[in-house]
């Protein structure tokens, strides 16, 4: 092929190329996108970025994170500061910080680890921990109903030269798990006991901030009792991407190999690591308004009838409205017909940093609507006797019942999810 021919074969290959993402009513449409976050209980994850958190991140350095990334090896510094840990290590989800946290610890089968049966390295994490680890999980349910103890730990480690048995390497614990806190005197308690029997503690602390938050109790307090924490920007404070893993240096430097092993390994990370050192700065201290916001939520539903399944200690609220003789798929279909629309899954309310008051108000009038149009049906509606002091505890069987509207011909299901 001659040289000009050449030029325009290439020509023909790069017109090709060309592709634009962006539309004529990009602005507006992301301007409608705020507004629909703001009104969604789905979860936390679907919060967006502010224009201000894209000004802050384009500032950062523009290095290689596989090799080093100034921005980003700034804000794991900060992370390690924050916690009292040694060395952090910026990973891209959650679900990778704690599995590489895991597979770290976990050096030499057969082993096993304990975790609460609801929590997210067991039910939400595709089977990661058997299929990067190789490692036997115990799923063990709190005979409170609330949160592991000690004597839930004692009753499910495996301490055995008995060849039959996996032996017990990491406790595994959640913090908030199902938006619900961990007693810190708890976490201690098991702590001590795991480390006298030689096992590693780790905690999947992707809500830790609410936590914080809530409590008043410093970062490093709180992650003090684990060998490795994971801590997610992108539940709860707002950040597009991102999770930070934290422990001791030589725990870090292993953990990026495995961070390599399982392709986290990323490029120019400065713009997300900037993203989440804005979050952590500023929406850090917009949490306890969310918490406030649940709050009403659960306030709200408890006086219209609807069973408390779990309380807002923090930013969720776990309610079933079948007292008040009203369906989940009912409440949802319902919710996304209002003039301005509010998106529901099912039992679990998620309050975030971009939720609006009005959306919260509007939730429990709609609630209170469908309600007085069943019992003018004739609906009598149920006492209700679960939380009604106060004390209310998460049940045994999932709480989390997640019904999503689906199109004409497709399986209904119910599922739950993280």
């Amino acid at each position: 092929m001659i040289a000009h021919d050449l030029d325009q074969a290439r020509a023909k290959l790069a017109e090709n190329m060309k592709i634009d993402i962006l539309n004529l009513t990009q602005e507006d449409e992301n301007v409608k996108a705020r507004h629909e976050v703001s009104r969604t209980f789905v979860s936390d994850t679907i919060t967006v970025p502010t224009p201000e958190m894209f000004v802050y991140a384009l500032k950062t350095s523009l290095g290689d994170d596989v090799y080093t990334e100034p921005s980003t090896l700034l804000l794991q510094e900060h992370m390690a500061r924050l916690t009292g840990k040694e060395a952090a290590l910026f990973l891209p989800s959650g679900t990778m910080s704690n599995q590489v946290g895991l597979r770290t610890h976990l050096t030499q089968p057969p082993y096993s680890i304990v975790c609460d049966h609801r929590a997210h390295i067991h039910k939400y994490e595709a089977g990661g921990c058997a299929f990067h680890s190789g490692a036997h999980v115990v799923a063990a349910v709190p005979r409170n109903g609330h949160h592991l103890t000690l004597d839930d730990v004692k009753s499910n480690v495996m301490i055995s030269d008995d060849v039959h048995f996996a032996p017990t390497t990491v406790i595994a614990l959640e913090n908030t798990l199902n938006g619900t806190i961990i007693p810190q005197d708890e976490v201690i308690a098991i702590s001590d006991y795991a480390h006298s029997q030689g096992m590693k503690m780790h905690l999947d602390g992707a809500r830790i901030w609410h936590v914080a938050a809530e409590t008043a109790t410093p970062l490093a307090e709180l992650c003090a009792p684990f060998d490795s924490v994971s801590l997610c920007f992108s539940k709860g404070l707002g950040a597009p991407v991102g999770s930070c893993l934290v422990g001791t240096k030589a725990f870090i430097t292993q953990a990026k190999r495995f961070r390599k092993l399982f392709g986290g390994g990323m490029r120019q990370t400065g713009v997300l690591a900037g993203a989440a050192a804005y979050a952590v700065t500023n929406n850090f201290p917009l949490l306890p308004k969310v918490h406030a916001l649940a709050k009403e939520l659960e306030v709200g539903l408890r006086e219209l009838g609807c069973e408390i399944l779990s309380e807002a200690e923090t930013c969720m609220v776990f309610f079933d409205p079948a007292p008040i003789g009203v369906e989940y798929d009912e409440l949802i279909l319902r919710a996304a017909a209002l003039p301005d629309p509010i998106k529901l899954f099912g039992s679990r309310l998620v309050c975030h940093i971009q939720t609006s008051p009005a959306a919260v108000q509007d939730l429990l009038e709609l609630v209170r609507t469908i309600a007085d149009e069943k019992k003018a049906a004739g609906f009598v509606p149920k006492p209700v006797t679960n939380g009604t002091n106060g004390t209310t505890r998460p049940t045994y069987r999932d709480i989390y019942v997640r019904k999503p509207h689906l199109a004409k011909g497709e399986e209904s299901t119910e599922a739950s999810k993280a």
